[in-house]
């Protein structure tokens, strides 16, 4: 992972669809230091030497949150990552349709992963000591679950932050026309 930020790959910017020179992409580069440390945080999170969660653990979290949101260009995104790190469209397909009951054959680490992040998109509430101890029960150990929280918290931001990046340009383009 490297500490330097590179506008032209970030994320952000590709899956909200932000050109240089834009009005929306001047907003978000106004403060560069939070485009950057926004993308540094997906480096981070998705590094493939991160410990106790695998990448592709890692991935399908991500995908099955942004399919839970209804945010299609990121999923597209984690769906395309799955595939470029070999993950089998048998466990790409029913996460991106929103059946992980559906995974049959996978572990039941990934399903308890997968029906946490579910909680703590849907009803947050609820992921108390309980939803906590489901993860336990998989074999999830405690600093997994901390690295997954934070995933999950991250991921709820990427997703209302490009939500919100292509409001503002949707609306731009309008004023524009």
């Amino acid at each position: 992972m490297t500490d330097t930020y590179d506008a032209s790959t970030d994320v952000i910017d590709r899956i909200a669809d932000l050109a240089p020179g834009s009005a929306t992409y001047a907003t978000r580069h106004k403060r560069e230091k939070v485009a950057a440390a926004t993308q540094r945080s997906y480096d981070a999170l998705f590094d493939p030497a991160l410990p106790d969660l695998t990448l592709a653990d890692r991935l399908c979290v991500a995908l099955y949150a942004c399919t839970l949101s209804n945010a299609s260009g990121l999923a597209a995104h984690y769906a395309q990552r799955l595939a470029s790190i070999g993950v089998d469209r048998t466990v790409i397909d029913p996460i991106a349709q929103n059946s992980p009951d559906a995974l049959e054959g996978q572990p039941s680490r990934l399903r308890a992963m997968l029906n946490f992040t579910r909680t703590l998109i849907e009803a947050p509430i609820e992921g108390d000591k309980a939803a906590l101890e489901r993860l336990r029960d998989a074999g999830i150990p405690t600093p997994a679950v901390v690295a997954l929280a934070q995933l999950i918290a991250f991921l709820s931001y990427q997703i209302r932050l490009t939500a919100g990046l292509r409001a503002l340009q949707a609306l731009n383009e309008a004023e524009a026309a």
